[in-house]
């Protein structure tokens, strides 16, 4: 499991004094940066190998400024060419949201899915998520 502490920015509230729903998918993008290494050590985009097929947030309880938020991510599944990462965001020791976004090992040039190899699977592997 990775763990990012994000601080909340006063710009990331809304009317009611809450982190806003749309803060919370950039902020598991951010934390998703260690993974994201697995595939392309230096981050450069032109050698990037991921693609994003499917985003999903539920929101569990309520996130506030002036607090630092914890994002835990994790791998909940790793197939032949995709893979679940489960992000969780953290507020004073309570689970406020989860997030699942499904990435696929992906070929850009030629425009398709590619198998995960055995390195990556094994390095995805070692941050399965366990409940707690």
């Amino acid at each position: 499991m990775f763990i990012e502490s994000i601080t909340p920015r006063f710009s990331e509230t809304d009317v009611l004094g809450h982190i806003n729903n749309t803060v919370l998918p950039v902020w598991f993008e951010a934390a998703r940066a260690p993974i994201f290494r697995f595939f392309t050590p230096d981050l450069n985009p032109h050698q990037w190998k991921l693609i994003i097929a499917k985003v999903e947030v539920s929101f569990v309880g309520e996130l506030f400024y002036g607090h630092d938020v914890e994002i835990k991510t994790s791998v909940e599944h790793i197939g032949s060419s995709s893979f679940v990462l489960r992000q969780e965001a953290w507020q004073q020791g309570t689970c406020c949201a989860v997030g699942k976004t499904v990435l696929v090992r992906y070929d850009f040039a030629n425009k398709c899915s590619q198998k995960l190899d055995e390195q990556e699977k094994a390095a995805l592997s070692a941050h399965l998520f366990v409940s707690e």
